[in-house]
């Protein structure tokens, strides 16, 4: 009897531990996953859902007439400001316009402070490594400015090897000033803005700087800038604008098809010619 007791005692425990060892090592079912994660995932690997899904674009720029610039009642206003608005009307978005330091613009946009870089940004292989660009929709070239009373003195490159010179940092002036043979051996002086270069030669603070044939055509010889001059002798390297995304980005492909749409029906044309920049807009897209 007491044997027939242990055995049943026995095949109970042994039952009770297989049970248990089968509950143990069931695998725990996946957590189901949500709208919220898919979106999430959707915007990490997409720029246009993460900006469609914010329902704005950050746009990074500085302040300088005619592509981004403050009208006489405060408001923002220009080119390039006008173009933001005009593609983003198309994707459903706010334009959001956030002023940058210049020279930090691909720190900016990689670590997604803004969303693209759009403000006269010219095209070069440098910073072709560190973003994407759209089409381009208008040609530049950068030009020196001076004091008009020094017209005499500064007639080309040549002449200003020994001039203090200035240009925005990390611009295309100053790229310019670094590779000419002859404004190289000036002496230079980087500044935060094309508008404070300007501000800073009016004031009599260099010889000469160098900044972007549109900002200086639409500012020099008027206004506050009425005693400075275009050295038209000196020709720097032309150039061309596009708009900076995120290497990568899935939104240059949908911002080329929105500028195709904007040329095809005028909009564009439109745009450049309220700030007078019809020849520069033709020479880019025809």
């Amino acid at each position: 009897m007491k044997k027939k007791l242990l055995t049943m005692f026995t095949l109970l425990s042994l039952g009770a531990m297989t049970a248990c060892g089968t509950q143990e090592s069931a695998p725990a079912s996946a957590p189901e996953s949500t709208n919220a994660d898919t979106s999430a995932a959707s915007a990490a690997d997409s720029d246009y859902a993460y900006i469609t899904g914010n329902g704005k674009m950050v746009i990074g720029i500085t302040l300088y007439e005619p592509m981004n610039y403050k009208a006489e009642d405060g408001t923002l206003t220009g080119f390039d400001t006008d173009f933001a608005q005009a593609v983003c009307d198309k994707l459903g978005v706010t334009p959001e316009f956030q002023e940058i330091d210049w020279d930090m613009k691909e720190t900016e946009l990689k670590s997604q402070n803004i969303d693209c870089i759009w403000n006269g940004l010219t095209v070069t292989e440098e910073r072709r490594e560190n973003m994407d660009f759209s089409k381009t929709y208008l040609l530049n070239k950068q030009c020196v400015v001076i004091n008009s009373a020094d017209a005499s003195v500064y007639t080309d490159a040549a002449s200003l090897s020994g001039a203090m010179l200035s240009a925005e940092s990390g611009s295309a002036g100053e790229t310019a000033i670094r590779e000419d043979t002859s404004l190289a051996q000036a002496s230079y002086t980087a500044s935060n803005s094309q508008q404070d270069a300007l501000v800073a030669l009016n004031a009599g603070n260099y010889d000469a700087i160098v900044i972007d044939y549109t900002m200086a055509k639409a500012s020099v010889g008027s206004g506050d800038f009425a005693d400075l001059a275009i050295v038209e002798n000196i020709e720097l390297a032309n150039e061309e604008y596009a708009i900076g995304f995120r290497t990568g980005s899935d939104m240059t492909e949908k911002v080329n098809t929105i500028i195709d749409e904007l040329i095809a029906d005028g909009t564009m044309a439109d745009i450049a010619a309220k700030y007078e920049l019809n020849d520069l807009y033709d020479a880019a897209v025809k």
